[in-house]
């Protein structure tokens, strides 16, 4: 078990570096002077000549990826280049609201997505097996932005039973009502997934041995269902969950415009259209970090649960 664990962190460690050297290079490639951009058309050539050698531009790329990797192994992640500030504070004052987003929008995807993929296993091929299908599907087509605006439209603007915007005025009851429609819009299409995938699952440890002789043997089927399909079929969901909650802290993007959240989605997008290289730089580290670990918490939880993957690990 701790070599498998070596290996997923060692794994992992690669896995950010890589990411990292790429998004570097892919945002240098975006077309514009990022020194023009923070000082305007006008600053004078000796002023952006000073800003140009201060951000480290002048270097050729990989020496900057090289700087950057460096100063990230130290915990730094620079300087807000507009505001004069630290990009750790700034990233980490931000974070804390997209992982409440995420977290209560996958949780409610599982409450859901679970059960009707093992109501949908049960009953293969009736009437709760077609309707949980054409449920399943219908979230997974819908875009999130669409659930987003729509939610806005019904709930806030039309029936005014939640908030519309921002993450409520500090108190916990305000916080919640003002995260309920958010989480409804990055948790509907995980639904569909989760229902799905636990469904395929479930059937396909149904018709194994192991299965039959339980069966075979008299045991009721609701301790069948749940003591010995359940517990193999949902292992593949424990790795999507993981995957889905790194998903979520990337595109929670869309929902926090149109939720005019504060999170760490929003900040990337402000950076990017500024051009604020620290701090594009800095938050998609963290949440390429944040994708990282919660994939590798799925894949150690999947080894302590199933020995089989530690052993073909």
């Amino acid at each position: 078990m701790w070599l498998y664990f070596l290996k997923r962190i060692l794994l992992g460690i690669l896995i950010v570096v890589v990411a990292v050297s790429l998004l570097y290079s892919m945002i240098h490639m975006v077309p514009g002077d990022p020194v023009k951009t923070i000082l305007g058309p006008r600053a004078s050539p000796e002023l952006q000549a000073q800003i140009r050698e201060k951000m480290g531009l002048n270097d050729p790329l990989p020496v900057q990826i090289v700087k950057f990797i460096g100063r990230v192994a130290t915990g730094d992640l620079g300087e807000d280049v507009f505001k004069r500030k630290s990009v750790n504070t700034i990233v980490f004052e931000q974070l804390p609201h997209t992982i409440y987003l995420v977290l209560a929008g996958i949780g409610w995807a599982m409450l859901v997505g679970i059960p009707l993929g093992c109501l949908s296993a049960i009953y293969r091929n009736s009437m709760i097996d077609r309707f949980a299908g054409i449920l399943s599907v219908s979230c997974i087509a819908i875009p999130t932005f669409v659930v987003a605006l729509y939610s806005v439209l019904l709930f806030a603007v039309t029936l005014k039973w939640l908030p519309a915007i921002g993450a409520g005025d500090g108190g916990f009851g305000s916080y919640i009502s003002h995260l309920i429609l958010p989480a409804f819009a990055v948790g509907l299409g995980w639904v569909g997934y989760l229902a799905r995938l636990v469904r395929a699952s479930m059937l396909e440890v149904m018709s194994e041995n192991h299965v039959r002789t339980a069966r075979a043997f008299g045991l009721p089927e609701k301790t069948i269902v749940f003591k010995y399909v359940l517990r193999l079929a949902i292992l593949p969901t424990i790795t999507l969950i993981g995957m889905g909650i790194g998903i979520l802290l990337s595109s929670a993007v869309f929902t926090e415009i149109v939720f005019a959240r504060p999170g760490i989605g929003r900040l990337i997008y402000d950076a990017v259209t500024s051009r604020n290289y620290p701090v594009v730089m800095g938050s998609v580290l963290v949440t390429t970090i944040l994708f990282v670990v919660s994939t590798t918490i799925a894949d150690l939880i999947n080894a302590l649960v199933d020995p089989r993957v530690r052993t073909e690990g």
